[in-house]
C-alpha cells in the first residue's frame, strides 16, 4: 500500500485547525425548530463584530445529496455556487451572512458513507474491521475540520433532533472534537422547543428537560441554550430549566417568535449571545461597535412600505410553502428594496387544470418556478397564456421558460405538436429536449443512457452573456453575469429562428451557447421574462436580485389596469 493510502488512515489529529473556534449546533423536541435561521443569524452577527466566520450543515440523512429527495418532504433543494445540490438551511447561511456556501459546507452521512466504503474497497483500512467507530466518525470530523480550516468561527449545524439513531454518528464525532480541541475551542449551542399550552396558560419546560438529558446521556453538556416559544417566557421558567440543564441562567435565553426573520440577528444580539460566545472563546470583538444596521433598514423597510403588489406563483409543490422558500425570499427582498408589500399568492397548479383562470385575477405578476415532470403542466402553460395576453408582468424560471417557449411556439407559432421530452416521449416538434436529443445528427430521439439519476443536472453557476437591448441587460446593467443552475432539459436551438420571427427572442446564452434567457418583443408584452437559471439563489436581503426588483417596479406600473377574462 502507498504512503498516500496509509496517511488517509491516520488519526486526523493532524488536520485540526487549532486556532478556529467551532459552535455547534443541536435540536431537541420538534424538528423545524429553527436551528437553521437561528445559527445562521449567530454567524452574522459574529460577522458583523469582523471576525471572519463560515457555517456548515450536517444532515444524518442517506441520501448523498438532497437532489433526488421529494420538496413535499425536505422542501426546496438549494443549490451553491459549485453546483452542490444541498438542504436548505444553506440558502439561509447565504442571505443572512452575505457568503457563498459550496460543496464543502454540506455534508450527509450519505456522503460520509460513501467515502468510507470506497476506501475499504480499495484497501486503505490495510484489513481493519471498518466500524462507526473510529472510522466513520474520523471521516465526520475530517470534513469538518477541512469545511471549517482557515476562519476564527466556523458555526456548524447537526439536523434532526437529538435522539434521532440517525444522528448518533455526528453527535458522537463533535463529543470527540471537543475532547480533540479543548473546552474554550468548542461551544455546544442547543436549541429547544418550549411549547404553550393554551388550555392552562402556562409555559411548559419539561420537554426541554427530557431534550437536555438525552444529550447529556450521550456526552454533551450544552454550554448555551435557546428557548424557542410562541410566548416570551418568564424567569421563573428560565431559572427552572437552568437548574435542570446544570445551566447558569444567563445562559438560557428565550427566542419567541417574530413577526420578521430579519429581527432575529437583532435580538440575538440584544440577547447578549454574541458576548457569552466571545467571553466563552477568550475573544475580543474586532469591531468596537457591531453594525447591524442592515438588519435594522430591512425591517423598517417592510414596515413603512405602503404600496402593495400580489405576485401569483403557480406550482405544483403548493403543499409545502418551504419548496419554494428561496423565490419567496427573493420576493420579499425586491419589496423590502422597492418600499412594497410583496403579497404571494401560490397556487396549485393542478387546480388550474380544471378551473377558470379566474383565481389569476387580482395577480399583478405572475411567476412560474421551477420543477420535474408532467403533473400540472398544462395548468401552467394555461397561466402563461393568460399572462402573455393580459400583458400581466411575467417570470418564467428554469421549467417556467421552457414551459413558456412551449406555450408561445403552440398558440403564436402555430407548432401544435410542440412540446417537450420530458412531458412525452417523442413529440412531432421537441422544442425542448436533452442536448443530445436535438443535436442529434441523424435526426433521432435519444435517450440519455446512464444507471444513475442524482448529480446528472446541469448544476451551479455559470456565466450568461446577455443582450445589450433586452430587459434583463437593462436590470443587470452588466454584459456577462453568473447565475445557478438546475435542471436536464434544454431549450432546442433548432427552433430559435421561429421563434424570432414570430417575437419571441433569445437575449441570453451562455458560454457553451444554450439558451439562458428569453423575452417577448414590447410591442407584444411590457415584461415577459423566460430565464433557465434560478436567479432565486442568489437574492440578499440587503440589496435584493435584479431581475425580481424588475419585475416588481413593472409591477407597479402594472397594478389596477382591469383585465378581461
Amino acid at each position: 500500500m502507498s504512503n498516500k493510502q496509509q496517511t488517509n488512515t491516520s488519526n486526523n489529529k493532524s488536520n485540526i485547525k487549532s486556532d478556529t473556534k467551532y459552535i455547534f449546533v443541536t435540536g431537541g423536541v420538534v424538528s423545524s425548530v429553527g436551528k437553521g435561521i437561528t445559527a445562521a443569524c449567530i454567524a452574522s452577527v459574529l460577522k458583523a463584530r469582523d471576525f471572519k466566520v463560515t457555517m456548515m450543515k450536517l444532515d444524518p440523512y442517506i441520501n448523498v445529496d438532497a437532489g433526488t429527495m421529494s420538496p413535499f418532504q425536505h422542501g426546496e433543494v438549494f443549490v451553491t455556487i459549485d453546483g452542490c445540490e444541498s438542504d436548505l438551511d444553506l440558502g439561509h447561511y447565504e442571505r443572512f451572512c452575505n457568503i457563498d456556501m459550496k460543496k464543502i459546507n454540506s455534508c450527509t452521512a450519505g456522503k460520509i458513507y460513501s467515502e468510507v466504503i470506497d476506501r475499504e474497497r480499495r484497501g486503505y483500512y490495510l484489513g481493519q474491521t471498518v466500524q462507526v467507530i473510529p472510522h466513520i466518525t474520523d471521516e465526520i470530523k475530517n470534513q469538518i475540520y477541512q469545511a471549517c480550516c482557515g476562519y476564527d468561527i466556523s458555526v456548524v449545524e447537526i439536523g434532526g433532533t437529538v435522539g434521532d439513531i440517525e444522528s448518533l454518528p455526528f453527535i458522537e464525532s463533535i463529543r470527540q472534537i471537543k475532547l480533540d480541541l479543548k473546552y474554550e475551542n468548542t461551544l455546544f449551542l442547543h436549541i429547544s422547543y418550549v411549547p404553550y399550552l393554551q388550555s392552562s396558560g402556562e409555559i411548559k419546560t419539561k420537554p426541554t428537560q427530557h431534550s437536555i438529558r438525552d444529550m447529556r446521556s450521550i456526552g454533551l453538556q450544552p454550554d448555551v441554550l435557546i428557548c424557542r416559544s410562541e410566548r416570551i417566557i418568564d424567569e421563573k421558567a428560565k431559572s427552572k430549566i437552568a437548574l435542570f440543564s446544570n445551566l447558569h441562567e444567563d445562559q438560557v435565553i428565550g427566542m419567541e417568535n417574530v413577526d420578521s426573520i430579519y429581527k432575529i440577528p437583532l435580538k440575538v444580539h440584544d440577547s447578549g449571545l454574541d458576548e457569552i460566545v466571545l467571553k466563552h472563546f477568550k475573544l475580543e470583538s474586532n469591531s468596537a461597535k457591531v453594525d447591524l444596521s442592515p438588519w435594522q433598514k430591512c425591517i423598517n423597510s417592510k414596515k413603512n412600505s405602503t404600496d402593495k403588489v400580489v405576485v401569483c406563483i403557480i406550482g405544483k409543490y403548493s403543499d409545502l410553502e418551504d419548496s419554494y422558500l428561496s423565490l419567496f425570499e427573493a420576493l420579499d427582498h425586491a419589496g423590502i428594496h422597492c418600499f412594497v408589500k410583496v403579497d404571494v399568492k401560490l397556487i396549485e397548479s393542478q387546480t388550474l387544470i380544471d378551473n377558470s383562470v379566474e383565481m389569476l385575477k387580482d395577480a399583478d405578476a405572475i411567476i412560474i418556478p421551477g420543477g420535474f415532470g408532467s403533473r400540472g403542466v398544462k395548468g401552467k402553460l394555461k397561466a402563461i397564456n393568460y399572462a402573455r395576453e393580459n400583458k400581466i408582468p411575467f417570470l418564467g424560471i428554469c421549467l417556467g421558460m421552457q414551459l413558456c417557449v412551449i406555450e408561445f411556439a403552440q398558440n403564436v407559432c402555430s407548432l401544435n405538436g410542440a412540446n417537450s421530452s420530458e412531458f412525452e416521449e417523442a413529440p412531432s416538434e421537441p422544442i425542448v429536449g436533452l442536448i443530445e436529443e436535438w443535436m442529434s445528427s441523424d435526426g433521432i430521439m435519444k435517450v440519455r443512457n446512464t444507471d444513475y439519476f442524482g448529480g446528472t443536472m446541469r448544476l451551479g453557476a455559470s456565466d450568461i452573456v446577455l443582450d445589450k437591448k433586452s430587459i434583463v441587460f437593462r436590470s443587470y446593467k452588466s454584459k456577462v453575469i453568473k447565475e445557478r443552475h438546475r435542471h436536464r432539459y434544454e431549450c432546442n436551438e433548432n427552433y430559435v429562428p421561429i421563434l424570432k420571427k414570430h417575437g419571441m427572442n433569445v437575449v441570453g446564452r451562455s458560454s457553451g451557447n444554450l439558451v439562458e434567457v428569453v423575452e417577448l418583443d414590447s410591442d407584444l408584452h411590457p415584461w415577459f421574462v423566460g430565464c433557465q437559471f434560478h436567479p432565486e439563489f442568489t437574492s440578499r436581503p440587503q440589496h435584493g436580485h435584479k431581475l425580481f426588483i424588475s419585475m416588481i417596479e413593472r409591477a407597479l406600473e402594472y397594478k389596477g389596469k382591469n383585465v378581461e377574462i
